[in-house]
Order: C-alpha cells, then sequence, then structure tokens
C-alpha cells in the first residue's frame, strides 16, 4: 500500500507540474515577445514582403532562422523548410464580347470591357477565341448532395457557355445556411463546377445584392494582372476555356434577346426544382488576348514532433500568410506597405505558439506543423498550393487555426470565430474561452463569406477542420468608443502604407489571444479523437474521405 500510495503521489506530482509547465509556457507569449518579430517582419527593410521579391526571399530566410534556432525541424523532405511554387501573373488585352441571333446571324449587342463584361482564359492560355457559342442558363450551378439540390438536372453542358447567378440560396433558413455565404455562393466554386462539367465557359450574373459589392470591384479586381499557381488550370480536354462576369444590365440584354425575362430567371432558380434553360436564339462569341510572367512564391513549413508513437504522424497545422502588397505608389512620400497587422502579426503568433510548443514537446502526442504560407494577398494561391500538394496527408491533420491577423489594439474580453458552431475545433475554442471568463461570437456578417476569404479555406477544401479567429470589440480598460475609433483606423490602414505600428497598438490583446490558442491547440494535440466537421457540413463528407484514404 506504501509503494502504491507512492507511485500515486509521484503520478500527481508529474501531472501537476506538467500542467503548471504548461501555463507558465503560455505566459512567457507576451505583447513583447510578439512586438520582437513584428518589428522585424514590418520594417521597411523587408519592402513589403510582395510576393516573388527579395522582400519575400528576406522573409523566408528570416522565418527558417527563426525556426532553426527554436529547434523546429523542416517540415519539407529536403530539410530546407522551404516548399517552392511557381506562379504565373496574367494580363489580359483585346477583349471582345458579342450576342448573335441563330436564326439570321445578325449582330445584337456588343458588350464593352470593363464596362459590360470582365473575361479572362481560364486554362492558362494565350488567348480565347470563342465564336458563336451556346448558352445555357444554370441558376446557381450549385450540386449539393447533402441539400438535395442539383441545378444541372442531367443537362449536358460540355462544349457551352453556362451563365450563373451568383450567391446560394438564401430564402430559406434551412437551406445552404440561411443568409450565410457558403462556398456555393462563392465564384471560385461556379467556375471550378464548370470546369468539372467540362463547360467551354462561366459566366457570372453580377448584382450588388447577391455579391455584396458593386460592379467596380469586379471591373477593377479583374481587370488587373491574376495570379495563379502554374499550371494549376489544366489545358485538358474539356477544361473551360473562357471565365468572366457580366453585369445586371447587360444580362437583361442578353436574356431579352433569347426572349427571356433576367428577373424571372433569377428568381427561379431560388428553387431545388429549378431547371437548365437554354438561351436557344442566341449565341455568344468571346475573344481575350493574354500575355504572362513566370514568378516565384514560398511557404515555409516547419514541425514539432509529438511524443506519442502512435499519434506523432498525426498533426495540427498552423497557419499564418508572410506575404504583403510589396510597394505600390507613394503617399505622403510613403511607398512601403509594411503590413504589420496583415500580416506580420499573425506569423509573429505563430512563431511564438511554436517556440511554446517547443518547450512542451515531451507532453504532445500529436505533432505540431507551422505552414506560413505565401502568395495570399493575390489569391491564396501559398495555402492553395499547399492544400493540392501536401506535406502531410490531410488525413492525417487534426485541424487547423489560421492566424490572419490579430487584435492588436489591446484585450476584449470576447473573440470572433470564423468557422463558430461548424466543427470540434470551434467548439474547444469557446471551452477554453469559457473557462477564461471570455465570450466567444460568430462571425457578424456571415453573408461576406468571410471564411472562404484566408488562408484556412484551403485547409477546409481538403477536409481539414479549419477556424479562423478575429479580434473581439469588447475591450478591457478603455475608454469609451474607443472599438468605434481603432476600427476606423484599422479601416483605413487596411491594406495601405500606413499599415504600420501606431499610437493605437497594445498587444496585450494579441498576447492573450495567442495563449488561448496555445491552450487550444494543446487540448486537440492530446485528445483522444481527431477533430471532426458537424454533420452535414459542406466539407465534412470531404473530411471522411480524406479519412478514408488513410485506413
Amino acid at each position: 500500500m506504501k509503494k502504491l500510495f507512492a507511485l500515486t503521489l509521484i503520478g500527481t506530482v508529474f501531472i501537476s507540474c506538467t500542467s503548471t509547465n504548461k501555463d507558465e509556457v503560455a505566459k512567457s507569449i507576451t505583447k513583447e515577445s510578439l512586438k520582437e518579430h513584428i518589428e522585424v517582419l514590418a520594417s521597411d527593410d523587408y519592402m513589403g514582403r510582395a510576393t516573388g521579391t527579395e522582400g519575400e526571399q528576406m522573409t523566408v530566410d528570416y522565418l527558417v532562422e527563426q525556426f532553426k534556432a527554436m529547434g523546429a525541424t523542416s517540415g519539407v523532405e529536403d530539410g530546407s523548410y522551404v516548399q517552392a511554387f511557381p506562379l504565373l501573373g496574367q494580363k489580359t488585352m483585346n477583349h471582345t464580347m458579342s450576342v448573335r441571333r441563330v436564326s439570321n446571324n445578325r449582330q445584337l449587342s456588343d458588350f464593352t470591357f470593363f464596362e459590360d463584361f470582365v473575361a479572362w482564359p481560364a486554362n492558362q492560355s494565350e488567348g480565347v477565341d470563342i465564336q458563336n457559342a451556346e448558352l445555357v442558363y444554370v441558376g446557381y450551378g450549385i450540386q449539393a448532395p447533402e441539400e438535395n439540390w442539383d441545378d444541372f438536372k442531367g443537362m449536358d453542358v460540355k462544349g457551352k457557355i453556362i451563365v450563373i447567378k451568383n450567391n446560394d440560396p438564401e430564402y430559406d433558413p434551412n437551406l445552404f445556411g440561411g443568409n450565410a455565404r457558403l462556398f456555393y455562393g462563392r465564384y471560385t466554386y461556379k467556375y471550378e463546377k464548370a470546369k468539372e462539367m467540362g463547360a467551354l465557359g462561366a459566366i457570372i450574373i453580377h448584382t450588388t445584392p447577391t455579391a455584396g459589392y458593386g460592379w467596380n470591384v469586379v471591373s477593377n479586381g479583374w481587370s488587373r494582372e491574376r495570379f495563379y499557381v502554374k499550371g494549376d488550370e489544366g489545358a485538358d480536354m474539356g477544361a473551360t476555356e473562357m471565365n468572366g462576369w457580366l453585369t445586371y444590365e447587360a444580362s437583361e440584354a442578353l436574356f431579352n434577346h433569347a426572349g427571356l425575362n433576367v428577373d424571372d430567371m433569377l428568381e427561379a432558380a431560388d428553387s431545388p426544382d429549378f431547371e437548365p434553360v437554354p438561351l436557344a436564339n442566341v449565341r455568344l462569341s468571346v475573344k481575350v488576348d493574354a500575355e504572362y510572367r513566370d514568378i516565384s512564391a514560398k511557404n515555409v513549413i516547419a514541425k514539432i514532433e509529438g511524443s506519442d508513437a502512435e499519434l506523432k504522424d498525426e498533426y495540427l497545422v498552423l497557419t499564418a500568410h508572410h506575404d504583403h502588397l510589396g510597394i505600390t505608389n507613394p503617399i505622403d512620400g510613403d511607398d512601403i506597405n509594411n503590413g504589420a497587422s496583415d500580416n506580420a502579426a499573425g506569423v509573429s503568433a505563430v512563431l511564438n505558439l511554436m517556440k511554446a510548443y517547443k518547450s512542451v514537446q515531451g507532453d504532445l502526442k500529436r505533432s505540431v506543423l507551422a505552414v506560413v504560407v505565401g502568395a495570399e494577398e493575390v489569391g491564396l494561391l501559398g495555402s492553395q498550393y499547399w492544400g493540392q500538394n501536401p506535406t502531410v496527408h490531410p488525413g492525417k491533420v487534426t485541424g487547423n487555426i489560421n492566424l490572419d491577423g490579430m487584435n492588436v489594439y489591446g484585450e476584449t474580453s470576447d473573440l470572433v470565430i470564423v468557422g463558430y458552431g461548424r466543427n470540434s475545433l470551434a467548439d474547444l475554442v469557446v471551452e477554453v474561452a469559457e473557462e477564461r471568463g471570455r465570450t466567444v461570437k460568430p462571425d457578424a456578417n456571415p453573408e461576406q463569406g468571410i471564411f472562404y476569404r484566408s488562408d484556412h479555406f484551403n485547409m477546409a477544401k481538403v477536409g481539414i477542420p479549419a477556424i479562423f479567429p478575429n479580434p473581439g470589440e469588447e475591450f478591457v480598460n478603455k475608454s469609451e468608443g474607443y472599438a468605434e475609433t481603432v476600427d476606423s483606423v484599422s479601416a483605413a490602414n487596411y491594406h495601405s502604407v500606413n499599415d504600420e505600428i501606431n499610437e493605437y497598438w497594445d498587444l496585450s490583446g494579441a498576447a492573450k489571444d495567442t495563449q488561448l490558442f496555445f491552450e487550444v491547440g494543446y487540448r486537440a494535440l492530446n485528445s483522444d479523437q481527431l477533430q471532426k466537421w458537424k454533420a452535414g457540413d459542406e466539407f465534412e463528407a470531404t473530411r471522411l474521405k480524406m479519412l478514408d484514404e488513410i485506413k
């Protein structure tokens, strides 16, 4: 009995020491330790960290140096810590789009680039020259078995241009998340679906209500240089040749020429019984030329191996993007977009988390993988590349915490989780926050589809339960109206040369949040079960598929 008591006492002391050590390690994440990396990465010396520039290489070198110094090992096979990937920059010119009547080949409308439409080659070709293509309106262009929804209804759209309503159905709170925009409502899904169905082209009808922004956002965004992972679009037979957008007014004219009413068609899409509608009386011709340039981009990947023989080949993935906008036109003599908040702060949080996990490595059952991605600002391309070329199988990843922008303005009693309620990892955040007297809130504007606009989305696309923490707004020990003040400051600084450390910065909030994420990750790393999507979530099926692949 004395021996048993002694062993029990030793075990109790060991557990207590482990817990105390973990809590003490979490406290080592401070506003000073966060600021140290931010000051380096957001300095003018790094020239705004634009993709494919000297500033990016300096950033990569710094990250590799930091991971080596803390004792994290390389997360890529060659030991370099670097996953390089090729990008293409695409510029288009000589854009034309016209509508003709089938019966007599009479030209009915000439649409003007930028004012009426934008279009580009979808398969990285040097140009598009489509003549007299058939058109089919496919409603939202969604196939969602879990919602018992199929807008194609067996329609063969190979060799045809499909015309698509933007967004996803919002008329029923029990379908597609109600007014929350799911991936089905994103333009990326619609273009991917067009390729999958073998369509010749895909055109999305723009309206401000269905997009959430005006035509100027579309025309400005898609008329500039676009970036792709090289070879990703593919030039295989049946691949979509052209993607584009069409204004509501141009769409109205197009449908009128086909003897249809655009408003009736948009309304008809809000039914699971919708069937595709051929625009039988008209044909569309599109011509666009393109030129390309090669760019090299880099992800930095580091690992802290777990201690459990059976679970150490499973991972928690931490992501943050290291790139920003680089050097642009000067404003008051300043031309460097330093990207302090976006996203030197998130990168610093990941570095701090990895150092903390290294300190308790012996207590971790699973391994931690830091994937600090590049090319986020040009289309989430670094995380896309990792998702398509993962360094560990997605079925072996328990979850992803994506840190893109931190709370740099002070401690808050609340925290926002984009992805709230969608998976068990989000539930862990709620659990830890409640223990600390904090409140976790969902995204206040789900209709904007923010879940699909940062790097965690590409993790979710390969089935990994992912969350995207956002700063809270209920500031502690700040003056009345402080939240509104920092909201305006943050909005003014976003994607500008003013994203620098300023007089409003107070990293005590970022420190508290990062400490919370450390505990969430610790529990996920040591949980008996892998994290999972909630039943019926749009990414659940992919998760189950990935888990089946590793059995």
